[in-house]
This record gives structure tokens, C-alpha cells and sequence, in this order.
């Protein structure tokens, strides 16, 4: 699985219901719709991308979500997640 780089941006109201009919229609996270349209930006447009590995993954969490939360207290930090 590669590396995800967690990115704050700012947009406009407008562009964020736009982002939020578009995942709803299409059945994507906005996450998903944004680097899609990063990569359609891209010199590598063309590059025909085997969705499978994903689709795998998304059933696997929905697994875990339908389980519920963990029991007990979590004891790390968001500043853990991040490289130092």
C-alpha cells in the first residue's frame, strides 16, 4: 500500500457542495475525487489505474467498522501518526 500524505486546502462553499454531490453520485469519498483530479491534471492522465487493491481495502475497513470501537482508552497522539 503506498504512502498517503495527509493535505489541508481551503475552497470556496461552492466548490465544497459541488465536492460533496460529486462523492454522493458518484459514490466516492471527497478524498478520492480530489486526487483523481490531481492526476487528470497530470502529464500521466492516460495512465489506466487498477482500481481492484482498493475496492479490497474499502470492504476490509467497512469489516472492521461494522465490528464497532475498540473497548478502552487509545493512548497515542495525532502527533504520533506524523514523521519526524
Amino acid at each position: 500500500m503506498s504512502k498517503m500524505i495527509r493535505k489541508q486546502i481551503y475552497i470556496e462553499p461552492e466548490q465544497e457542495a459541488l465536492l460533496k454531490r460529486l462523492s454522493r453520485e458518484q459514490g466516492l469519498t471527497e478524498a478520492e475525487l480530489i486526487r483523481s483530479g490531481i492526476v487528470r491534471l497530470s502529464s500521466r492522465s492516460n495512465v489506466i489505474r487498477d482500481i481492484t487493491f482498493w475496492e479490497e481495502e474499502k470492504r476490509f475497513i467497512r469489516s472492521l467498522m461494522k465490528k464497532g470501537a475498540l473497548k478502552g482508552k487509545r493512548r497515542w497522539k495525532r502527533e504520533d501518526l506524523y514523521e519526524r
